[in-house]
């Protein structure tokens, strides 16, 4: 299937003030994942045993968290997480954050 503008389809899966997740889950294995992140506000930070990660910046700008290590951000950029590291990302700005995360979808949440 293609996809544009990042738009991945999918359901959403989680909504609060944060955040809105949508998650496309039409992979026998993975999951690709999008998070629109409100202004100044963060994500619950988490780690996973046995599992990696990538996410792709796809609007704005803000910080990503690796185990406790905090870097800037911006759209374009692509962050490799490591299995069982620690991460978070902080939207910094008066605007929405956005990305789209790649994973493996057999894990346990």
């Amino acid at each position: 299937m293609k996809y544009e503008n990042w738009d991945i389809d999918g359901n959403i899966v989680k909504e609060d003030e944060r955040y809105t997740v949508t998650d496309n889950t039409i992979l026998k294995n993975l999951v690709v994942s999008t998070t629109k992140l409100n202004a100044h506000k963060s994500t619950t930070g988490h780690r996973h045993a046995g599992q990696e990660e990538v996410y792709l910046f796809t609007k704005g700008s803000g910080q990503m968290e690796l185990d406790y290590k905090i870097f800037d951000v911006t759209a374009g950029d692509t962050v490799l997480i490591e299995d069982n590291v620690f991460h978070k990302v902080h939207n910094t700005t008066d605007f929405a954050l956005e990305f789209t995360c790649v994973f493996d979808g057999r894990r346990s949440h």
